[in-house]
């Protein structure tokens, strides 16, 4: 993996959720449950930590 346990988790999850984003229309309530988020907030905080975007502003723009 090359990475502590924690980050690569964090990884899995945010690449789940892109995915999720760009190929579903679902909810971002849905999206952050699927991928572990008790918390929508929580959710999009990290996302946008990790992509550089919310995560509704990186789904209009894979649309």
């Amino acid at each position: 993996m090359g990475r502590p346990p924690l980050a690569y988790l964090t990884w899995w999850r945010m690449t789940t959720a892109g995915r999720l984003l760009r190929e579903a229309d679902l909810p971002l309530r849905l999206v952050a449950q699927r991928t572990g988020y008790t918390s929508e907030f929580a959710f999009a905080k990290a996302f946008k930590r990790e992509y550089g975007v919310a995560p509704g502003q990186y789904r209009r723009r894979a649309a």
